[in-house]
């Protein structure tokens, strides 16, 4: 049975989906079949993923407007073991005419919980605003995964999503997990990046993934050639940082089964 993890913040800029595309791309080639879920109107992680911009590909919109089967949509990326479901702009238009739509919170839920025998995870790119799109995804989700950028502010905005989330769970869905905090665009030669690390953990504690993730030219520049940082630069800082990002969600993910991690997945 997947688990399905949604990254969300409504901050852009905060690597949401470089960490979205890398982790899925880790845990793929960690032999644990992963679906890459592109949320976005924007088609970043689509993009990031190797996929060039195609009209004519049928995408999420389909499966959630147009009732397309989603098996007919989701593609092969070139990481083994790694499937996209892919995004593209008209995506945007979705979100509204969802708000017209019986159930329009779980529309994605109900396309996404057939899927989870096939996979061991399912991760999810929300777009950089709390609107449907990011609603759905949340309802969808077994947990949430949040970036914050090691900067100014950083804990303001986490608490206005936190604040969210327990609506959600109030409301739409009570399962709804913290999978954790990720720290991203870590400096660690500058006092503030250091500083905000220490307030986020001091304030939450064991829900701050050990994994940092660092400013780095290589991660940054993975995504121009489509390609996650393991295919990109294997040696490279940042490779390291979402292997071991993946290597700690694993775990968390077996220590809540109660099982080794292959066994968690042995119906995939």
């Amino acid at each position: 049975m997947a688990r399905i993890i949604a990254l969300a913040n409504q901050k852009g800029g905060v690597a949401k989906t470089t960490s979205a595309v890398n982790l899925a791309a880790c845990l793929a080639a960690s032999e644990l079949p992963t679906l890459l879920v592109d949320c976005d109107s924007q088609g970043n992680a689509t993009s990031s993923i190797g996929f060039a911009k195609d009209p004519s590909r049928r995408t999420l919109y389909h499966a959630l407007i147009l009732n397309e089967p989603v098996e007919k949509l989701i593609q092969k990326s070139q990481v083994d073991g790694l499937d996209v479901l892919p995004a593209d702009k008209n995506l945007s238009g979705a979100a509204i005419e969802l708000v017209t739509t019986e159930n329009r919170e779980y529309r994605l839920k109900a396309i996404l919980d057939p899927l989870r025998e096939k996979y061991a995870f399912i991760i999810l790119d929300c777009p950089p605003a709390l609107d449907l799109l990011t609603l759905n995804a949340l309802v969808a989700a077994d947990a949430v995964m949040v970036p914050i950028q090691c900067e100014y502010l950083a804990l303001e905005g986490v608490s206005e999503l936190l604040d969210t989330l327990m609506r959600i769970r109030r409301t739409l869905n009570p399962a709804l997990e913290i999978e954790g905090i990720l720290l991203t665009m870590y400096d660690e030669r500058t006092s503030l990046s250091k500083q905000v690390a220490t307030d986020l953990r001091s304030f939450f504690g064991t829900q701050v993934f050990e994994s940092v993730i660092p400013r780095n030219v290589r991660l940054a520049e993975a995504p121009s050639f489509g390609k996650p940082i393991i295919f990109y630069d294997i040696h490279s800082k940042g490779a390291e940082c979402y292997t071991q990002l993946a290597q700690e969600v694993v775990t968390n993910a077996a220590k809540r089964t109660g099982t080794g991690a292959r066994s968690a997945h042995s119906g995939a």
